[in-house]
């Protein structure tokens, strides 16, 4: 954990004007951790101020953003932009719920263990849904509306979905687990047949459905920032049948299971 000297050091470079790189530079931390200072202005309140105020949302004394798993937090992003949302409980604790097919236990494994990757000190617990049909994995903290700003009132296909400026570089570093996350919760791979001249073709593709405009514009940038190529079905369906591109998600991706 770096001392408050050194953040109050990073804190007086910003100031003056320093970028990043000139800022490790002097200091010798390193540029993943001073940018995340700067994006979630980088202050922890003195030990000897406890008067010094915190995340004004949460009450946290501050959130390191730099210091997120990337990669699990891509993933969990993924699948709460596609099946997942946050609930207010009492005493202001949120209450982060995904919804997935019961059919699908490592991918219920998969999210649970994002879960407690981004929130260590917890325990993601999953209960099964009246009809069997689902299981919800869920986990309490007062943290995840500022570490899932898309939080809001209403579905989210009713409101703008954006990425933050630091959810945008994690992303950035983590375009194959977001998708994942994406195609985790709303998405599928199957086998499509059609008929061309009396005779029947199968091939395989990906298929993403999304009633928000802004998460299916999501996925398509993380698909661009790949390479790979996807078109529109329809005005809720996004889907991945080339070839090379189906090829490319399978790296990654795959049936799910």
């Amino acid at each position: 954990m770096r001392s408050s000297s050194e953040r109050d050091q990073v804190k007086l470079l910003v100031e003056a004007g320093a970028n990043d790189c000139a800022i490790a530079r002097a200091t010798g931390i390193p540029r993943s951790t001073i940018r995340g200072w700067r994006s979630q202005r980088f202050v922890r309140p003195s030990q000897t101020d406890s008067s010094a105020p915190g995340c004004d949302r949460c009450g946290a004394q501050e959130h390191i953003v730099a210091a997120l798993p990337g990669a699990a937090y891509a993933y969990l992003l993924g699948a709460y932009l596609g099946d997942g949302y946050i609930a207010r409980g009492q005493r202001d604790v949120y209450h982060l719920r995904v919804y997935l097919d019961s059919r699908y236990p490592e991918i219920i494994q998969e999210v649970s263990e994002a879960m407690e990757a981004v929130m260590p000190a917890k325990h993601a617990h999953r209960a099964l849904h009246k009809t069997a049909a689902m299981v919800r994995v869920d986990m309490w903290s007062k943290q995840w509306p500022c570490l899932f700003p898309q939080h809001g009132p209403g579905m989210k296909h009713t409101r703008p979905i954006y990425l933050a400026d630091w959810q945008q570089r994690i992303i950035d570093d983590h375009h194959e687990p977001f998708l994942r996350g994406l195609i985790h919760s709303d998405g599928c791979r199957h086998i499509n047949r059609v008929w061309r001249n009396g005779k029947a073709y199968e091939y395989s593709r990906y298929h993403f459905t999304n009633a928000s405009a802004d998460i299916r514009a999501l996925f398509c940038a993380s698909c661009d920032a790949l390479g790979i190529a996807w078109r529109r079905m329809n005005a809720l369906n996004i889907s991945v049948a080339r070839r090379e591109a189906v090829a490319a998600l399978d790296g990654f991706i795959g049936p799910k299971r």
